[in-house]
C-alpha cells in the first residue's frame, strides 16, 4: 500500500486521514531535526525516527563520516536504538519516519526488523529502494512487506539535501 502526499493535496481528507497526516508531519519534523544535526556535523543530512504507540523510541542521523562506517545510515542506527528500547529485534508495532527514501541496505533492514510502516519525505532517484530504483518494501516475493507513505514534507526534506550538496560543491571549487 502506497499513499502519496500529492494525492492528499488534491482531495478532501476525512477526519481520520487528516489526523494521520498531521501526525506524519509532526514526526517527520523530528526526523528533519536529526537531518539538521547531521548536516552540522558535515554528514549527509538524513534523519530518522521510529515511533511506537505515539512515542519516539529512536532518533538518529547519518554518521558514516563520524564513525568511518558505510553502514551508519540514520535508518540503521535508529533500528538498533529501537530494538534496544523495546528489547526485541522485531519492531512490529512501529513506524519509521525518514527524510530520504531508504536505500537497498536500509530497506533490507526495515524488512528484517518487521517495521510495518515507513513514511519518507524526499525521493532518491539515484539510490532509493522503496520506489525509485527498486520496490523492496512491496516485493511479494519476500517474506515481509511494509506499507509506505511517501512525500511527507518532501520539499524541506529535499531542500536540506540540495543545500548540503550545493555547499559541498562550492567548497570543492
Amino acid at each position: 500500500m502506497i499513499q502519496d502526499d500529492a494525492n492528499a493535496k488534491n482531495k478532501v481528507l476525512t477526519d481520520d486521514e487528516l489526523a494521520a497526516w498531521v501526525t506524519h508531519e509532526h514526526f517527520m519534523q523530528l526526523a528533519l531535526q536529526q537531518a539538521h544535526y547531521a548536516g552540522e556535523l558535515k554528514e549527509v543530512p538524513v534523519g530518522a525516527v521510529i515511533v511506537k504507540q505515539g512515542n519516539v523510541i529512536a532518533a538518529a542521523h547519518n554518521q558514516c563520516e563520524q564513525l568511518h562506517d558505510a553502514t551508519a545510515h540514520a535508518e540503521m542506527i535508529a533500528i538498533t536504538q529501537a530494538a534496544e528500547a523495546v528489547g526485541d529485534w522485531r519492531l512490529e508495532d512501529c513506524t519509521m519516519y525518514v527524510t530520504l527514501e531508504p536505500c537497498t541496505m536500509c530497506s533490507g533492514a526495515i524488512l528484517q526488523s518487521r517495521i510495518p510502516l515507513v513514511v519518507y519525505g524526499a525521493v532518491d532517484p539515484k539510490g532509493g529502494a522503496v520506489e525509485s530504483l527498486y520496490q523492496l518494501l512491496n516485493d511479494s516475493r519476500l517474506n515481509h512487506q511494509a506499507a509506505i507513505v511517501r512525500g511527507v514534507l518532501a520539499e524541506p526534506c529535499g531542500a536540506i539535501l540540495t543545500d548540503f550538496f550545493r555547499a559541498l560543491r562550492k567548497l570543492d571549487n
